[in-house]
């Protein structure tokens, strides 16, 4: 049990903070791209990440 808090908590980490990519961190988490994308919203972490309102109106705009 305490390995898998250990898991999450370094793909959380290096989800939010080292910029590695969502199906790396899934596997280091030990769980399916879906489960880590949950986690992720049960911790206040967007998987949306845009540098300005511009890159996001213009991501909609391209949808």
């Amino acid at each position: 049990m305490r390995m898998d808090f250990v898991k999450k908590a370094v793909a959380l980490r290096y989800y939010t903070k080292a910029g590695v990519s969502l199906g790396y961190c899934a596997m280091i988490a030990d769980m399916s791209k879906g489960d880590f994308i949950r986690f992720l919203g049960e911790n206040g972490v967007s998987i949306f990440q845009f540098d300005s309102k511009e890159e996001l109106l213009e991501d909609v705009k391209n949808a």
